[in-house]
C-alpha cells in the first residue's frame, strides 16, 4: 500500500534535467508510452541479467517487556521539538506505529522514551514526499536550523531509492552538497505481500511466459520483482509498452497497484504492433492482461474477485529485496544527531516489541487502521496480512496473501552490513535494481549516485557502539524440508584443476559470481549439480563430479555461514551421465564439466 502512480511521472523529468519541484519514484501512467515525438522508443525486448540480491536472516524478537504506549492521548512529549515523517500505508512499518502509538508521540511510547516528539502522516504520493523534503531543505538552507516547513523524513521502498534520490539530490544541488538527501536507516520489510502474480504453468515452465501481459506500475517495486524472476531465468523483457513481442514479456502501465489488479480482473485489452527481433513485423494482435505485479490489497483483490493466477515470486523468496527505508536531510541530521540516533533506537526497539508479543502487534495494527484511512480495513485486516495468510481464491486454489516484518536492532545492522561476517543488503539492492532501471530506460534514467553518496549508516554504529541488547539472527535451514517449486536453474562452468577438486587460480572470479547469485532470499534451498566430461571411468567422474560440487558448497558455507547455513544446500552428482555438448572436441568436454545450481522455494 504505497505508490499512487499518478505521483511517479516527475522521476523521468528530474532526472533528464527538466527542473520541477516535485519528484515520483517511478513513473506516471504515460510516462515511457508518452516520450516526445522522435525520442527513441526501442522496439527491441531485454535480455534481463541476472540481478543478484543477498540472503538475510531475520533476528527474532528478544522478548523485551515495553511499556504499552497510550492511543489517543495526544502529544505525550511536546516539550521536545517536533520531528515529522510522512510514508506509505504499509505493514512493514508496524513497529514504527507501536513506536509512536499514534499521530503523534504519545505518552509511554518509545519515542518519547528516547527523546523524541515524532510527528506521522500517511503520503502514498512520492512526489509529495520529495517535494516535502525539498520544502524542508530550503528552509534550513536559509538559516532556520528546524524550519517548520516540510518534513524532516520520508518512508519509501529500497529497492526504489537509487532513483528516487538520483531525482531528488539533482533537485538539491543547488542549496549544497551538505542538503543532500540520505538513506539513514530502515523500519522493516515486505515479506510476501509484493508479489508477481500469474497463470500456474508459468511457475512451472517460466519459458511458458513469452508472450505473457502483465499489468503492472513499470519501474516500481513490484516490477522489479518480475524482471529479477526474468533475471533467473534468462527470459525477456519488453521495456516498450506500445508493442507486443511475442518471445517476451509484455506490459501494461497501470495507473497504480490497486489498477494493475483491476486490469487483469476486468480482462483488459489492447491492439498493439508485434515486433520480434527488434523489428515490426507488420502485423497487429490483440492481447489481453493475463497477469499482474501488486501489492496488498491488490493481491487480495485478485484472489477474491477473480482468482486464476499463483504467486510466481515475491518478496518472501527475495526476501532482502524491499526494505522500508528512512530518509532525511544531511546537514539536518548531523546537526540532530542524538535525535536521529533516538528515533532509529524506538524504531527498533517497536519491531522488537511486535517480534515478541501479540498485545504490542495488535496495537500497532489498531494505530495502522487508524492512520492508514483505508478502506474497509480495521485493525484485524492489517494484523492478518501483517502475518500474511494462506486463504482459497475465487477459483478454490489455495494462495498466500500479505506478508510483512518489522525490523529490531539486530535486523538493521544485518540490512546495512554492520552483522559480524553480512553483506550490506541494502546496498546490493540499492545497486542493483538502480542500474536495472538504467540498463532497460537509459533515456529516462541516465544513472544512479554512487552507494556512499546515498547511505549514512554512522547512526546505527552509534548505536552499535552502546553495545545494546540485541538478538543475534540465527541462520537456520530444515535439511529435512522439502523443495518447492524451482526459482531458477543454471549452469556455471567454474575452473577446476585437471582431475581434481580443487579450484584452479581463475576460479575465484566464477565462485564470487555464484555466491552472488545464491545470495538470494533466505527461504530458499540451493541444489548444486557437480557434472564432468567423459574423459576417465564413469565411476571415478561420479566421484569427482561430486568431489567438486561439495567443494563448491564447502567453500559457501565457510566462506559466508550467515547467507549459506548448514542444511540450505544440497550435494548431487551427476559424474558424465548428462552432457551438453559432444564430448568430443576440446570445446565440447570444458562445456561438460560444469556445476549446475538450481534455486528452490521452500514449501
Amino acid at each position: 500500500m504505497r505508490l499512487k502512480a499518478s505521483g511517479k511521472i516527475v522521476v523521468i523529468l528530474l532526472v533528464i534535467g527538466i527542473a520541477m519541484g516535485g519528484y515520483r519514484i517511478w513513473k506516471g501512467p504515460q510516462a515511457f508510452s508518452s516520450l516526445a515525438p522522435g525520442s527513441s522508443d526501442p522496439l527491441n525486448s531485454v535480455t534481463v541479467g541476472k540481478i543478484v540480491l543477498p540472503d538475510i536472516n531475520d533476528a527474532g524478537g528478544t522478548g523485551k517487556t515495553v511499556s504499552m504506549p497510550g492511543m489517543d492521548t495526544g502529544g505525550g512529549c511536546t516539550d521536545k521539538p517536533e520531528v515529522r515523517m510522512l510514508g506509505y500505508a504499509w505493514n512493514a512499518q508496524m513497529g514504527l506505529m507501536f513506536a509512536t502509538g499514534g499521530a503523534q508521540s504519545t505518552a509511554n511510547s518509545l519515542m518519547c522514551e528516547n527523546g523524541v516528539n515524532l510527528k506521522w502522516e500517511r503520503q502514498d504520493d512520492n512526489g509529495k514526499l520529495a517535494d516535502q523534503l525539498v520544502a524542508f531543505a530550503t528552509e534550513l538552507s536559509q538559516g532556520n536550523p528546524n524550519p517548520s516547513k516540510g518534513v524532516h523524513f520520508v518512508a519509501i521502498m529500497g529497492d526504489g531509492s537509487a532513483t528516487f534520490l538520483k531525482g531528488l539530490n539533482d533537485n538539491l544541488k543547488k542549496l549544497g552538497p551538505e542538503y543532500r538527501a540520505k538513506v539513514v536507516g530502515s523500519i522493516g520489510y515486505s515479506r510476501g505481500e509484493d508479489k508477481f502474480m500469474g497463470p500456474a504453468a508459468w511457475k512451472l515452465e517460466p519459458v511458458a511466459s513469452r508472450g505473457g501481459l502483465v499489468a503492472g506500475v513499470i519501474r516500481d517495486g513490484d516490477w522489479n520483482i518480475a524482471q529479477k524472476w526474468l533475471g533467473d531465468n534468462g527470459l525477456k523483457s519488453n521495456p516498450n509498452e506500445k508493442t507486443f513481442d511475442p518471445d517476451a514479456l509484455n506490459w501494461v502501465n497501470a495507473d497504480d497497484y490497486l489498477d494493475a489488479a483491476k486490469k487483469y480482473i476486468t480482462g483488459y485489452s489492447e491492439t498493439r504492433p508485434v515486433v520480434r527481433n527488434g523489428k515490426k513485423t507488420g502485423e497487429n494482435q490483440v492481447v489481453t492482461v493475463n497477469a499482474c505485479v501488486t501489492w496488498t490489497p491488490g493481491d487480495v483483490n485478485v484472489a477474491k474477485q477473480k482468482g486464476g493466477l499463483v504467486p510466481i515470486v515475491s518478496t518472501k523468496e527475495y526476501a532482502s529485496q524491499m526494505p522500508c527505508v528512512l530518509i532525511g536531510i544531511d546537514k539536518w541530521m548531523k546537526s540532530n544527531r542524538s535525535t536521529v540516533d533516538g528515533m532509529l533506537l524506538a524504531i527498533a526497539e517497536g519491531g522488537d516489541a511486535v517480534k515478541s508479543s501479540d498485545a504490542a502487534l495488535h496495537l500497532a495494527s489498531q494505530v495502522s487502521a487508524k492512520l492508514y484511512h483505508e478502506k474497509d480495513s480495521d485493525a484485524s485486516y492489517w494484523e492478518k496480512y501483517y502475518k500474511g495468510a494462506q486463504e482459497q481464491d475465487k477459483t478454490g486454489v489455495p494462495i498466500g496473501l500479505g506478508g510483512s516484518m518489522a525490523s529490531n536492532l539486530s535486523d538493521s545492522f544485518v540490512s546495512f552490513g554492520l552483522a559480524k561476517g553480512g553483506a550490506n543488503l541494502f546496498g546490493a539492492t540499492y545497486s542493483l535494481f538502480g542500474n536495472l532501471v538504467v540498463q532497460q530506460y537509459p533515456n529516462l534514467v541516465p544513472s544512479i549516485d554512487s552507494l556512499d553518496l546515498a547511505l549514512d549508516t554512522s547512526y546505527y554504529k552509534d548505536l552499535q557502539s552502546k553495545n545494546l541488547d540485541t538478538s543475534t539472527p540465527k541462520p537456520t535451514v530444515n535439511p529435512t524440508q522439502a523443495p518447492g517449486i524451482a526459482l531458477s536453474k543454471k549452469e556455471w562452468h567454474i575452473p577446476f584443476d585437471t582431475g581434481r577438486a580443487t579450484f584452479s587460480p581463475a576460479a575465484q572470479h566464477d565462485l564470487e559470481k555464484l555466491r552472488q547469485d545464491l545470495l538470494v532470499a533466505s527461504n530458499t534451498t540451493v541444489e548444486i549439480r557437480g557434472h564432468t566430461d567423459n574423459v576417465g571411468n564413469p565411476s571415478s567422474n561420479m566421484s569427482l563430479s561430486e568431489a567438486r560440487a561439495f567443494a563448491v558448497k564447502s567453500w559457501l558455507e565457510k566462506a559466508f555461514p550467515l547467507n549459506f547455513p548448514s542444511g540450505r544446500i544440497k550435494i548431487v552428482a551427476r559424474g558424465q551421465e548428462e552432457p551438453l555438448a559432444p564430448n568430443t572436441t576440446n570445446a565440447g568436454r570444458a562445456q561438460n564439466r560444469r556445476v549446475e545450481v538450481i534455486i528452490q522455494s521452500i514449501k
